[in-house]
């Protein structure tokens, strides 16, 4: 079962009741004959068996001669996650941006020691919204045809950058999607990130800066955001966030939750792990969420209207309701995008949210057939 540290990573790629879908997704709100006519020209990639925790989990160097550092060559995708990004630049996952859910999990692993679990649920979660399920193909970044062949309009496989589902408002080095650009690194973004860290952590990031840095970029996108929302599952991805420089891009030798600023640029623009880096000590998900989250309290919401009025939202998961995220997800969201999938997509659906839930796991929450056992 999933920690309460760790189990608001969930909502890494749900969706929320309050928030209309966006209009694309893997194969999603086609017509049964539309489907019909699509799924035979894809090539069926039956998806393996998702990888189980490490046997060995400590710390280890992941920056080695087999997984060095290369810049990008023409046609690599890189989104809006910088850990992804890294471990794409490090050849941890392929070095083209384009992966499988297993591939996604064995990196996470393998490269920053992440908890199974946590791995298995995330990865499904984006995979299930944002990937090609009948090829077993995503992006870590933005559409592309290596993910396998596109369904018809309107539907396309949109990968992470996609707005609102694995990506979201109120980034630490990235812009609001209203601004235009909301996956390649903002330097004005990260010399935020700096100056907090001088004032609250000395010079280094860490859990106390997290807290209060989060709460200023919530500020700015309620004061110059007129779109800015902040509700499941945005509401809780924004503070797992800011807990994963801490707990994945901090030496697994230190020990001390301290991220040297250098190595925060590395990570975040760069896309670089330090010479001689080595991973977590031990498996870690979103711990300090807590703390972050208890630095400022804020009720999930939207601004209407306009900038500068944020008005909460009832109807949003929060932390007291993690098994309405999951609900949500699969009976609305997925449901949302396949209303009538048969043959080969529904197999696919079927696989895929078998194995979503399995990283969750919740015994009070149980499991949701939308298509049938």
């Amino acid at each position: 079962m999933v920690s309460f540290t760790n189990f608001i990573v969930l909502a890494l790629a749900l969706a929320s009741p309050a928030v209309a879908f966006p209009a694309h997704g893997s194969l999603a709100g086609l017509s049964r004959e539309e489907l019909e006519r699509v799924i035979p020209t894809l090539q069926l990639r039956q998806p393996g068996n998702p990888p189980g925790p490490l046997k060995s989990n400590g710390t280890k160097l992941v920056n080695d001669k087999q997984h060095p550092w290369k810049p990008l060559q023409n046609g690599d995708i890189r989104g809006p996650c910088p850990g992804l990004n890294t471990l794409a630049s490090h050849g941890w996952l392929p070095r083209n941006g384009i992966a499988s859910p297993a591939q996604i999990i064995d990196a996470v692993q393998e490269g920053f020691n992440m908890e199974n679990s946590i791995a298995r649920f995330v990865t499904y979660a984006a995979h299930l919204v944002d990937g090609n399920l009948v090829t077993d193909q995503l992006s870590i970044g933005g559409k592309t045809s290596k993910t396998g062949p596109d369904p018809p309009a309107p539907a396309i496989v949109g990968g992470l950058d996609t707005h609102a589902v694995f990506e979201g408002d109120a980034s630490m080095t990235r812009g609001d999607f209203f601004f235009g650009d909301n996956h390649s690194f903002n330097e004005t973004l990260f010399d935020e990130f700096v100056a907090f860290s001088n004032k609250f952590g000395a010079g280094k990031y860490n859990y106390t800066v997290a807290g209060e840095f989060r709460w200023q970029r919530i500020q700015e996108s309620i004061a110059t955001n007129p779109t800015f929302s902040f509700v499941a599952p945005r509401f809780f991805t924004a503070y797992a966030e800011s807990t994963f420089p801490v707990n994945f891009f901090v030496d697994g030798r230190q020990g001390d939750g301290q991220l040297d600023l250098d190595v925060a640029r590395g990570f975040f623009q760069d896309m670089r792990m330090p010479d001689d880096f080595h991973r977590a000590s031990q498996p870690m998900g979103a711990d300090g969420i807590d703390i972050i989250a208890a630095a400022h309290p804020i009720a999930p919401g939207r601004n209407v209207n306009g900038v500068n009025n944020y008005v909460p939202d009832p109807t949003s998961a929060n932390f007291t309701t993690f098994c309405l995220l999951y609900q949500n997800f699969v009976n609305q969201t997925i449901r949302g995008l396949y209303p009538n999938p048969t043959g080969t997509l529904k197999k696919a659906l079927n696989t895929n949210l078998g194995f979503f839930y399995d990283g969750f796991g919740d015994p009070e929450c149980p499991q949701l057939f939308p298509y049938g056992h």
